[in-house]
């Protein structure tokens, strides 16, 4: 059903029977032609013509008023899942992944050369090449519903949920704007991600996918209700953990004690999660090609059926009726330039 932004305008729609009550013009000087036969050609040639000029100012009353169809929603079935991106912005980020030390090789072989290629791959900062593989990652999976979030200190949703290949792209591109703050949140950067499936409808796999190059110690508070959310909510939850060049990394080394455990902000957090109760997968990504092969592995994952509601937008009339009325300008413009102005 159409719908107009103007619809007062409507009510000036019977000024468009004006040319159909118009008188024509005057008469040309010519002898008496009262004994020549009626021309009906020229009769329906002027009616055509009243008619045209009507429909002209028909069409400008109801371009001006706005015309456009309504956004509406359609159910789509596909496979895939609706996975909220919650992508670390901390000053952190900007840095590279780290490598192996300065001076670990030296010369001018093969080892030197893969070295040095290690070491100019590592200096691309951490969010800018997650940044480009979740983009590749994003538009490999058009049937899934993303959402995302950037958070250093505090998390600012950055897109809701949609399959609008456009949208996400620009979206993970935002990510990119200004500098982050020094510390994160991951807490609060969870719990606002888990409450896009709040009210919605559980119609497939579900996924919150945090992308960070550190880890949280969270108070008991938090964890409650992360795991009271995750749980209710049935979302599973992926971790692409960017380890940098200090940091100890998510396995267990051999002769490690809880004690010294959870000392690390990385590893506390990394048990917690697996401790939720909904399934969980970390992937450490410690240069470009371990984060490329990481994103790799959740992409083979989670190709559930999965049903949704996908807003059409809202479809503008105005310019194809605005068209309508300068093509009827036109013709009546062509017809007066036709015009016989005087006998020869």
């Amino acid at each position: 059903m159409v719908s107009f932004d103007h619809p007062w305008l409507q009510w000036l729609l019977p000024l468009a029977a004006l040319p159909l009550l118009a008188r024509t013009g005057g008469a040309l000087a010519n002898t008496w032609a009262a004994q020549m036969p009626h021309d009906r050609a020229s009769d329906l040639l002027g009616w055509a013509l009243r008619g045209i000029g009507a429909l002209a100012l028909a069409a400008s009353l109801l371009g001006m008023a706005g015309p456009h169809l309504p956004e509406y929603e359609v159910e789509r079935v596909g496979k895939g899942a609706e996975i909220v991106l919650v992508l670390d912005r901390s000053r952190s980020m900007d840095q590279g992944f780290g490598g192996v030390p300065a001076g670990a090789v030296k010369g001018t072989g093969p080892e030197a050369i893969d070295y040095y290629m290690r070491q100019r791959n590592n200096l691309v900062p951490k969010g800018k090449v997650a940044r480009q593989l979740l983009a590749e990652f994003a538009a490999k999976r058009p049937d899934d519903r993303f959402g995302m979030i950037v958070f250093s200190t505090l998390p600012i949703r950055v897109l809701d949920f949609t399959s609008k290949d456009e949208a996400i792209q620009a979206a993970i591109s935002a990510g990119d704007i200004g500098r982050g703050l020094s510390e994160t949140n991951i807490g609060l950067a969870m719990q606002s991600a888990l409450s896009y499936f709040e009210d919605e409808p559980y119609t497939g796999s579900r996924i919150v996918m945090l992308v960070s190059d550190g880890g949280d110690r969270l108070d008991p508070d938090a964890k409650e209700r992360i795991t009271y959310m995750a749980r209710k909510l049935r979302v599973a939850v992926y971790w692409i953990y960017l380890r940098s060049s200090n940091s100890p990394g998510l396995v267990l080394e051999r002769g490690e004690t809880p004690s010294n455990i959870d000392a690390v902000p990385e590893y506390a957090l990394h048990r917690f999660f697996e401790q939720l109760g909904t399934p969980y997968r970390a992937y450490e990504a410690h240069d470009p090609a371990a984060l490329k092969a990481a994103i790799e592995a959740v992409n083979r994952l989670e190709n559930l059926p999965i049903t949704y509601l996908d807003t059409v937008p809202q479809r503008e009339l105005r310019m194809p009726v605005l068209g309508l009325a300068l093509g009827c300008v036109l013709l009546l413009l062509a017809a007066n330039l036709s015009e016989l102005r005087r006998w020869s």
